[in-house]
């Protein structure tokens, strides 16, 4: 399948942004940020995500208006990009997972969008949506191979987590963790692990928060 790349559209994201921000009033009863990250008026950015539910391809897009308001784009499957064509106006481009070489060339893609000023990425590394689980997630090698690539960057983990439990609509955890650099002389498997690793002790934080709560009721 043919590479799509980012064509953004102020009005197109405009509109996103406000149309996720009224999805998240009507569908969540709160949404709870805990950030660790912040971004300077320089800094360039990837964040790496967990991927466990549909919400994922909008939530960027929120998170970066509302809190990093860096110039960002976003990986995503070519596949749901063609399902859903609108996500390239909004700043995301295109990867085929089952072709190593076009993946190859939606990575260099992402390195030359990371040269422009303050810019950022949001990756899903796990490449497709996971039913949650408290096992560790497993990410593929295209985190630790941008890791290589990118000098200058902050590679940041984030967690996102819904919670059903308390009312009738669900609670929305977004947890944005400290940086995670100075690692580029470790193989890229070692690299991988540490990002996983990342991502897991920020959902594990946000269940035992949870989990103190409810005991303290």
């Amino acid at each position: 399948m043919e590479f799509i790349p980012a064509k953004e559209s102020k009005l197109i994201i405009w509109f996103f942004d406000w149309y996720t921000r009224f999805l998240i009033w009507r569908r969540f009863r709160r949404v709870i940020i805990n950030q660790e990250y912040f971004p300077k008026k320089d800094s360039k950015t990837v964040y790496f995500i967990n991927h466990n539910y549909w919400w994922d391809g909008l939530l960027p897009l929120y998170l970066n208006r509302k809190l990093f308001k860096q110039h960002a784009r976003a990986l995503m499957e070519d596949k749901q990009m063609r399902q859903y064509p609108f996500f390239s106006r909004i700043g995301a481009f295109s990867v085929n997972l089952e072709n190593p070489r076009s993946s190859i060339q939606s990575l260099r893609y992402a390195v030359e969008s990371m040269k422009r000023n303050n810019s950022c990425l949001f990756i899903y590394p796990e490449g497709k949506l996971m039913p949650v689980s408290d096992s560790k997630p497993k990410f593929k090698e295209g985190l630790s191979w941008l890791y290589k690539k990118m000098e200058g960057v902050d590679f940041v983990p984030v967690a996102f987590y819904i919670d059903h439990s308390k009312a009738n609509k669900p609670d929305l955890y977004i947890s944005i963790g400290e940086k995670v650099n100075g690692y580029s002389l470790m193989e890229k498997p070692d690299i991988n692990s540490l990002f996983e690793e990342s991502v897991h002790n920020l959902l594990v934080q946000i269940k035992l928060k949870l989990n103190n709560s409810t005991n303290n009721h």
